[in-house]
């Protein structure tokens, strides 16, 4: 498989080769001209071809072949003025774009390139401007990326501060988070109240909400791009911001001026000074703290390196007696390369660690819980660009797990065996303009997932063991393999209106084991087994877009239904914490999500900001659960509803306000109980039958932005969150009512009514 793999790309790039011929290339890179970072998603075109063009790749490079001429080029990117500059494409050029430069010569044209979000054929994907994020009042004042995700239609909140996300009907283990190419297994801090992702350090984020091209795979639902800093080549910066809980820091600037540069980004909530600072609390830890840190050296015009990681921890403690800490750490050493004008290569060696420790201490015995997920991958990826109307993406990637389950530890006790794994895939992705109307993006991916030893393997039936399978050192068990086919178009009606259609399968060979509704720090990594196969969603999606009055408005209206194979849940009265394999409380069988996305954005002016709607429904079928009949996740939210709004008063003040509304969680309550020697006890009966009430707030944010004082710059943000202190449910639990004997009563946990905020923002 893997030889025709092989032939059938020599033969695409061949083919490219050959209709290439008596044509003549421009290529390089987009920068910003006063930091040198490169722009992600910069518009390249011609003027004298309208319908021409191409956009920088996910590290900034460009190339766009077309017949010999004289040509005036451009390049656009949001928040910059167009550039543009006349070229004599007579032979192969490579043009490195600094946005900004004065020397460049502007030409006046009229018309409108038909709007970039109409003529892509990505559906469901959304670019967020880290600007914009700024402004969004958050819980506690901290800029936050996913907080901002969880507001775009078809991405719901895993629950109250909580940095968990469900897209798509999918389970919040089912997105894949990357940060600089690593992939990230839990992005909370602080239980959920703050993500992983510092916004100094953050240049760009793109969200993909299951209709990802080829190059992605691993999970079912969605995929969260995170791209860190360069740094600037030109000169050093210093940001910073202090709040009432947390502060950070950021330095910038060049280790050679136009040759290398560094970021290196530090945040820390004092949440534990506040703690000692009490006579009841002084014992007890409760903070968090990240650090990002990214370097890179250009070799040459054509060969660049870059390095950079992460490193975030959390500590929560009460006394001597209990503690919990968790964290991640992530890694990436990439090479760029520039083969020839037409073909970009990027390999990246990527290292990712997640764990979590809990210690217990009490009278009888200590002990500890531990779990971890430790991946190495390797990476190869090419980028191709044979003429102006194609480009193509192939490679491939190579995964090797080590995962260890929740392990109980004793002083005599030795650490659990890890259960190790390799995931491989391959992968071919072609976007092709095929008339002036319609574009096409398809491709291929084949993933395989091998279970390796050393360690034992029970098999259960509904939860019966049934056998078991040893694995010696090295020995190579169950393997799994998939082809998932990718396939999107769109079809411009007219200059500001576009349909689009797309199809995709992806597969899924990791699995989060959760007893909560939403993420917690305990939550546990598990591999394919002989129990556990690949999850397997199909998802199939149309859209209808429009851009009003000179693209300042945009509607999107999207509809999807995803079917999903091997789907993991749990036995009834199932705890996955204690049990001495977890794989004897699980259970497997189907899944359907479907639902309607409306979005309306305001792009420009002095308001700006968007209105988002989902109707969904999702719903599993697990033989051993509600009677083997269908029955609503736990993420099923019939309504969601978000309304985000940025007001520039002036130029030293802006307004922000955000209000949310969706149906409330689906959750099982007790439908019945029974009374032994005065303990009670709860009958169960249908699984998320019952639903919590209805959530919804309002929050309302403003900056003032101080007058600048030579190169020093700073701000301060205001914020409150819940404005009219809505007491939305976190939990409801039930007990004997003490006032009426025989009745029982419902106990509602709020976390927040009001919480306001401030922050100090600096940089010079």
């Amino acid at each position: 498989m893997f030889i025709r793999f092989l032939v059938f790309l020599c033969f695409l790039l061949f083919t490219g080769v050959l209709s290439a011929q008596e044509k003549f290339t421009i290529s390089g890179f987009v920068r910003d001209g006063q930091s040198g970072e490169e722009l992600i998603g910069a518009l390249v075109g011609v003027v004298e071809l309208s319908t021409v063009g191409v956009a920088s790749n996910s590290y900034g490079f460009y190339s766009l072949t077309i017949p010999s001429g004289e040509y005036t080029f451009y390049v656009s990117y949001i928040g910059f003025e167009k550039q543009f500059i006349k070229v004599l494409l007579d032979k192969d050029v490579s043009f490195n774009w600094s946005m900004g430069l004065k020397e460049m010569k502007v030409i006046e044209i009229t018309g409108e390139k038909v709007g970039e979000n109409l003529s892509k054929p990505q559906i469901g994907m959304e670019r967020f401007d880290m600007k914009e994020i700024s402004k969004i009042p958050v819980i506690f004042g901290e800029q936050d990326l996913i907080k901002v995700a969880q507001l775009i239609p078809g991405v719901k909140s895993a629950g109250e501060g909580n940095s968990g996300f469900y897209v798509r009907g999918g389970g919040a283990d089912q997105n894949l988070i990357l940060l600089d190419e690593a992939p990230v297994y839990n992005a909370s801090h602080l239980l959920g109240f703050f993500s992983t992702f510092n916004s100094d350090a953050i240049k760009d984020v793109t969200l993909i909400k299951g209709n990802s091209q080829a190059q992605y795979g691993g999970r079912l639902s969605s995929v969260l791009d995170v791209k860190m800093k360069e740094g600037n080549d030109q000169k050093y910066h210093v940001n910073g911001g202090i709040g009432l809980i947390s502060s950070r820091l950021s330095i910038e600037g060049p280790i050679q001026k136009e040759k290398s540069s560094f970021i290196i980004a530090g945040r820390r909530t004092y949440a534990d000074l506040f703690l000692k600072a009490t006579e009841d609390f002084s014992e007890n830890q409760l903070y968090f703290y990240d650090l990002n840190a990214k370097m890179n050296y250009k070799i040459n015009e054509k060969n660049r390196i870059f390095a950079s990681g992460y490193f975030g921890r959390d500590v929560l403690g009460f006394g001597e007696t209990f503690g919990i800490d968790w964290g991640n750490l992530t890694g990436t050493l990439r090479w760029n390369s520039i083969i020839n004008p037409k073909l970009f290569s990027n390999t990246s060696v990527i290292y990712s660690d997640y764990d979590y420790r809990i210690k217990i201490n009490s009278s009888v015995t200590d002990f500890n819980i531990n779990s971890k997920i430790k991946d190495w991958n390797l990476k190869q990826e090419f980028g191709f660009y044979p003429n102006s109307e194609s480009s193509w993406k192939f490679g491939f990637n190579s995964i090797y797990h080590e995962i260890q389950p929740s392990s109980f530890e004793t002083g005599d006790s030795e650490e659990s065996n890890s259960r190790l794994g390799l995931e491989n895939a391959m992968y071919a992705n072609n976007t092709r303009k095929l008339t002036d109307k319609l574009t096409v993006d398809y491709g291929i991916r084949v993933s395989g997932y091998s279970i390796l030893g050393e360690d034992v393997y029970n098999e259960y039936d509904l939860g019966v063991l049934q056998d078991s399978v040893v694995l010696g050192a090295g020995e190579i068990g169950k393997s799994y393999f998939n082809l998932e086919p990718r396939f999107s178009t769109s079809y411009v009606l007219d200059s500001i209106s576009s349909i689009k259609g797309a199809y995709s399968r992806n597969t899924q060979n990791l699995h989060l084991l959760s007893n909560s509704t939403s993420s917690t720090p305990t939550d546990q990594w598990i591999g394919n087994s002989y129990n556990i196969k690949p999850e397997i969603s199909d998802q199939v999606s149309f859209g209808y877009f429009r851009n009003l009055n000179y693209s300042k408005y945009e509607i999107g209206v999207e509809t999807y239904f995803k079917w999903m194979q091997n789907q993991v849940d749990y036995k009834d009265g199932a705890d996955i914490n204690t049990t001495p394999d977890v794989e004897s409380q699980l259970l497997y069988g189907v899944g359907r999500a479907f639902g309607l996305e409306i979005m309306v954005k305001k792009k420009t002016g002095r308001l700006t900001g968007w209105l988002g709607y989902t109707l969904s429904r999702t719903e599993r079928n697990i033989e051993g659960i509600n009677s083997n009949e269908w029955y609503v996740a736990r993420q099923d939210r019939t309504h969601d509803f978000s309304a985000v709004g940025i007001f520039t008063l002036n130029k030293k003040w802006s307004l922000s306000c955000l209000f949310v509304y969706n149906t409330g969680n689906a959750v099982t309550f007790p439908s019945g109980k029974y009374t032994i020697e005065e303990n009670t006890s709860y009958i169960y009966t249908e699984r998320n039958s019952y639903r919590m009430p209805a959530y919804h707030r309002l929050d309302f944010g403003a900056t003032y932005m101080k007058k600048s004082e030579k190169k020093f710059q700073s701000s301060w943000n205001f914020s409150l969150y819940n404005v009219y202190g809505r007491e939305n449910a976190w939990t409801i639990t039930f007990e004997d009512d003490p006032n009426v004997e025989g009745r029982t009563r419902a106990i509602q946990t709020s976390l927040f009514k009001w919480v306001p905020s401030i922050t100090y923002n600096f940089n010079f």
